[in-house]
């Protein structure tokens, strides 16, 4: 059994994606490619609302950082529903998100600009993704059913505290407590990164798992896709939980 808490990668996608005699699989070294790929075009798409940012001034990004956020979410739930598609979108996906990514990291940027927040949160995904897949190379983290469970409920917690929270100060209720660089404001965002980086084990073992199974080959784009959802959601924790820290100060 195949369970995981990123929606992009489960136990259904897996079943059905199963390659039919002759056609190519997915492998472990594709799927790295595909997500190298899709990092540099996320890379792309930061710099150029980055650059934007620091010429122009904020109120140019705006509509960037918007549209990306707001693209980015149409191309995933499109590849969510169409994986086959995914070949197709998520190159789309990541530079979309690149573009929001740019943006908000620059207005983080200029918020704290003696912190150099932007480059310690970057460091810090990649070292926690690279520290993650040893943790699971080395049977250290095993992702047992339980584990995925505990994973998969912990991950629909959080989403759950956020729409409540986005809903309530819609309505007014102003509910700051997880935005304020307070010790029960600090604690929450650490332990959603950690939730965050769990998720990572769930990835690698979908990639490995559907390389054993003999998945179709287009699947490496949607793994590479699942693991930059899992990825982009880590950095703009470690992100904000980097401001909160900073403000402390």
């Amino acid at each position: 059994m195949l369970t995981t808490s990123n929606p992009a990668l489960n136990k259904k996608v897996f079943n059905d994606s199963i390659a039919s005699r002759g056609e190519a699989t997915m492998t472990v070294n594709g799927s790295i490619t595909k997500t190298a790929l899709m990092v540099l075009l996320t890379v792309a798409g930061a710099a150029y609302t980055w650059n934007k940012f620091i010429v122009a001034g904020p109120e140019m990004v705006q509509g960037w950082m918007i549209g990306g956020a707001i693209g980015g979410l149409i191309a995933a739930i499109v590849i969510i529903f169409k994986k086959s598609w995914a070949k197709f979108i998520a190159p789309v996906y990541a530079v979309l998100e690149g573009l929001f990514l740019g943006a908000i990291s620059a207005y983080f940027n200029a918020m704290f600009p003696t912190e150099g927040i932007v480059m310690r949160a970057i460091a810090l995904t990649f070292g926690v993704l690279f520290a993650m897949l040893m943790l699971y190379r080395a049977g250290i983290i095993k992702p047992t059913e339980k584990f995925k469970a505990g994973v998969l409920a912990a991950t629909g917690g959080v989403a759950v505290v956020y729409l409540i929270t986005w809903l309530a100060n819609m309505l007014g209720a102003n509910i700051t407590f997880m935005y304020e660089s307070s010790p029960l404001g600090i604690g929450i965002s650490i332990v959603i990164v950690i939730i965050a980086a769990l998720n990572l084990i769930l990835d690698f073992d979908f990639i490995e798992k559907g390389s054993q199974a003999g998945l179709n080959k287009d699947m490496e784009w949607y793994a590479a896709f699942g693991l930059m959802v899992t990825l982009i959601w880590l950095y703009i924790e470690i992100l904000r939980l980097l401001s909160l820290l900073a403000g402390r100060d």
